[in-house]
Order: structure tokens, then sequence, then C-alpha cells
């Protein structure tokens, strides 16, 4: 995507005044703009903590199980209720934590949506002892409560999302752990207005609070109201339930708060705003959510012109689970017009978020079991397996993506690269993993020929990192008992490693391969400067037998040296370079 000058300066000027514009107060719109008591402009810079109050079973490799009251009952199957009980009270304690908040902060977040799933706050109806009455719970608020004194030591805000509403509000199933051999949101009066009534008591209790950024008062809806054979809500035109809800509740949040931004989502997993607009209120965001389609003015210039037409701030509400390079050029795209961004999720299991939960020992026999590939394990054992899982999910345990994180803020600002890790060419032998190529953009650390999904784009059917494996860039990656490694090497593409060499002079250079063809070559490259021309790899005898080929008489300068490796012709995987000095 090519940018600006005019845009860098602009986009630049527009990061420094709304990242010096929280602690002001209550948040308001103004015009189309988010912004604090002072009349500064405010943009969320937002993770979505999904995965803890609500579980979604593809976060955690249980995505035949799919809703939370499924995976539930599983696990009570195997180490029954009162185990179960145990195991999501402490997954609601050690999931997410105060050192997330922190980690956040750290990297540059300066929002979290936080998913609510409601029957922490409330019973479901049909378990009410009084038919129209509500019964509050303490757990939910109470959580609520700590989530939200992590934000205000942290100077974010907190973004309340609906996520899961009482029947819940889709065909999709999982995201809000709807049951669908019961009433949904929309066949349930009793559901609509338990929800009604739940939005009423959370802007009761947070009215006052500054760091309560707004009230996303529904998640994702997805209904065919007019056709039920539109299971999506895509193609609706009308939204006249949807719209009666959001009226319902806004008027029930403003008659004890009138001062916090609520934020609406259209049908169609929030994109679909047919029969939604005009708006109702004077302090409405309206939220679009971006999956797996190309970062172009024209993906989201619909909602430009909702913006224009109806005068509302916009929010990309929730998007990620791509490639790097994909959450670079959208972070871009959205913030050189004006628009905030909430990512999905801060961790889960998988490479595409910035904290990974890794798969406990023993799991693939859950696993295994619970798809029907498998034995029913023991209940000593299952047991075993999910204690090191609750384990695993605390932050401290979780594999941290630099990468990832880097690509959200730095790569977004610059095309600048940095080292991955310290490489320190010295004394003796030294060996850079192939895997560990510096951070920074598609084309400024590597290039890569497939570099991002675009899933929910017809006919177009590129992955990024195809390994699903260590880091999250466009390089396909892959895991063996030798460790990490960079297969599919394709013509023309490259890596660059930043060295620091300790003493000039000629060195060997191994490069440890696998190679499928006869008459795969690399280049090697110092500072765009040729050091090895085309150097014929020879083929090895299988994937399980890597070979090093070494060159000698290779000069190296001493100091900062970015070395480039080249495949002029593809065909092989890499596992590594080594330098010997000579």
């Amino acid at each position: 995507m090519a940018i600006s000058v005019r845009s860098c300066i602009l986009l630049a000027a527009f990061i420094f005044i709304t990242s010096h514009s929280f602690g002001q107060g209550i948040l308001k719109t103004q015009g189309k703009q988010i912004v604090n008591e002072k009349g500064q402009p405010v943009i969320w810079r937002c993770m979505g903590l999904g995965g803890w109050l609500l579980q979604e079973g593809y976060m955690f490799r249980v995505g035949n199980l799919g809703t939370q009251h499924r995976i539930k009952e599983s696990i009570a199957g195997l180490v029954g209720e009162e185990k179960t009980k145990q195991f999501y009270d402490a997954w609601l304690t050690q999931h997410t934590t105060k050192a997330d908040f922190d980690s956040m902060a750290a990297w540059g977040f300066n929002a979290v949506r936080l998913p609510l799933h409601y029957n922490l706050f409330t019973l479901p109806v049909e378990q009410e002892p009084n038919a129209g009455q509500q019964t509050w719970l303490t757990k939910g608020f109470a959580i609520t409560d700590s989530v939200l004194s992590w934000c205000r030591s942290n100077k974010m805000y907190l973004i309340l999302d609906m996520h899961a509403t009482p029947g819940g509000q889709g065909n999709d199933l999982n995201i809000s752990d709807r049951n669908a051999g019961k009433p949904s949101l929309w066949e349930s009066d009793g559901n609509r207005q338990k929800l009604i009534a739940l939005w009423k008591q959370l802007a009761k209790r947070y009215a006052n609070e500054p760091y309560i950024g707004g009230y996303d008062i529904i998640n994702e809806p997805n209904w065919g109201f007019q056709d039920t054979a539109d299971k999506r809500g895509t193609a609706e035109k009308m939204n006249v339930p949807l719209k009666q809800l959001l009226v319902d509740m806004t008027k029930a949040i403003r008659e004890v708060d009138t001062k916090h931004i609520i934020i609406i989502e259209g049908n169609g997993f929030g994109n679909n705003y047919n029969g939604i607009e005009p708006t109702w209120d004077n302090n409405l965001v309206m939220s679009f959510h971006k999956y797996g389609n190309f970062n172009t003015q024209p993906a989201i210039q619909k909602f430009l012109d909702y913006r224009d037409k109806y005068n509302i701030p916009l929010w990309l509400g929730e998007s990620g689970e791509n490639s790097n390079t994909w959450f670079t050029e959208c972070i871009r795209l959205v913030e050189e017009n004006g628009i905030g961004w909430g990512w999905w999720p801060l961790k889960k299991m998988g490479i595409n978020n910035p904290l990974e939960i890794k798969m406990p020992d023993g799991y693939e026999q859950l696993l295994n079991y619970w798809r029907g590939n498998g034995p029913r394990p023991d209940s000593a054992t299952a047991w075993k397996v999910l204690q090191q899982l609750l384990n695993n999910i605390k932050v401290q345990n979780n594999a941290v993506h630099r990468d990832v994180v880097d690509a959200m803020f730095r790569q977004v600002q610059t095309n600048s690269t940095l080292p991955f890790k310290q490489h320190v060419i010295a004394e003796g032998t030294t060996v850079i993993p192939a895997v560990e190529f510096d951070l920074g953009k598609q084309g400024q650390a590597y290039y890569d020929k497939d570099t991002a999904s675009y899933q929910y784009t017809p006919g177009v059917h590129t992955q990024g990192n195809r390994g699903h494996s260590y880091r999250n860039d466009g390089v396909d990656i892959t895991s063996n008992d030798a460790g990490s490694g960079i297969f599919s090497i394709e013509d023309g593409e490259w890596l660059q490693y930043t060295i620091e060499v300790k003493k000039a002079g000629n060195y060997q250079l191994g490069f440890n391969t696998w190679v499928e063809n006869a008459g795969a070559q690399l280049s090697i490259l110092a500072n765009e400067r040729t050091l090895i021309d085309k150097l014929t790899l020879p083929v090895t005898d299988s994937k399980q037998s890597n070979k090093t080929t070494w060159v000698k008489n290779v000069p190296l300068p001493a100091g900062t040296t970015r070395l480039k490796l080249l495949a002029n012709k593809g065909g092989f995987n890499l596992q590594s370079i080594s330098f010997i000095k000579e």
C-alpha cells in the first residue's frame, strides 16, 4: 500500500495527539471524532480479551465442541461436576490478571475491550425464581470492577462488550455461547428484557467512571429477520428488531448514565446497518468488524460514507487473526482515516496474537477423545492435563510474540527494521537459526510471495506463515525435532539478518538446508554488496537429513552488518546459518 509523505506526517501528528490525551475525563463524541473533556481527539488502540469470560472452542483447538457450555459439559464428562467448577473458578482468576494489563500498556495499547458473558451477572431466564424479575450475581460485577482498576492504574480505557447475550444473538453459536435448543435473544421477550435490564445495571454502576470508554451493547448480531435462510444476517434490508433493541438499550442506559459513549454494531457480524440509521442519540459510535479482506480504501469506504452522512465517529471494533503484514496494513489504513481499532484476541493457542497459550502435555489425548478419534482418558489423567492448562494460561507462562506487537505498533509508523535477537559473530562457531530474521515489514525485513490470508475474499487463497509456527510474519516456518526452520522457499524470496561482527576478516559460512529441487541457489549480500553469488545447494536424500554447505573466505567487516539471504532459485528449506572465523 503506497503511503504519501503528507499521509505519514498527518499520521505521526495524529498518533502524538491521541497518545497524549488519556486521563482527561469521560470520553464523548464530537461530530466524527471521539474526544476527551478538553476536546482533544482520542483514538482507541484496543485489545479484546477473548477466551477469558467466554470461551470459544477454536481458541483452544476444540472447535468441534464450539460453545462454552459444550466445552464445560465435555470436561464434566471426564472429571465430574465438582472438579469442573474448580476448573472454571480457577480459569476466571488465572487467565487474565493485572500483569496482562501491565504488559498491554507497555506495548502501546490504550484501551481494552472486555467480552462479557451475561451469565456471570444474572441468571438465565428459565432459571429465574420469579418470572420477569432479574437476579443479580456478584461474580461478573466483581471481575469487571477488578478489570476497571487494572485499566485505571495503566491509564487505559475499558470498553464493555456484551459478547454473549441472554439466549444468544445469532446463528453463529460459538461467539455467544448460544444453545440452539432454547429460544434465542430474538425469539424471547424475556431474554431481551433481561439484556436491557443488565445494561441499565452496568451503566448505573459505572456512570461516573472516567476510565470506562464506552458500552459496546451487542456484539456481532447475525440473524435473518426477514428471511430465516439468511443465517448470517448479511442480506437483511430492514433490521427492525435489531434497531428497536438498540434503541431500547440506549434508553435504559440513558436513564442512569447520560455521559458515556454507546457503541452500536450492525447485523451480519457488525457490518450490516440497513435500516438502523439515522441515529437516535447524540453520543453514539458506529462499530464495524474487519477480517480477511483487502486493506484498501474501498474495503472501508461504505463506513466512511456512513460517517459523513450521519456525522458519527467510526471504530474498527474487532479485527485480527491474520498475518503481521495484514495487521500492519489494516491498522495503518484505519488510522490514516482517523479510526481507532480493537484487536482480537490477546491470547489463545496459536501464533497470530501477542500471547500464545502453550498446549499442555497430554492435551492431544483429550482432544482425540472429544473428536471421537481416541480412547477416553481416565479422570486422573484428564485432571492433570487440565491443571497444566490452567498453569499455561497465566501470562508468565505464555509465549510472547514480539513480532505481532511490533507489527501492530512500530511497523505502522516506520519501514525500519530491528534485530529479532542479538547475533554477535565472535571467535569460534556462531549459529543463527534461520527463523531469527529481522523484525520488520514485508519488503524490508524479508520478502515472501504469500504473506496474508484473505479468507473472506472470494477467489483468493493465500496464507501467511503456512507452518503456523514460531512467528506470525509471511515466512513459512515449521517445527520438527531439529527445531523451527523455514520451508517452501521460492524463487526471489529473501531474509535479512542483522549481525554484529567483532573482528573483521574472512569467515566460513555454512548453510544447513534440505533441498528438494536440483539447481536450488542462494546468494548472500552484506549491506547490499554481494558476498556469495548463486551458490548451488546439493539435493538431500530426505527431509530427515539436512546437509550443511560451506563456503570459505567470505569477508565480513567489523561492526553492524545487514546480511540478506536471497533465493535465486527456490526449492529448499533452511534450518540455520553458521559462521566460523578463519
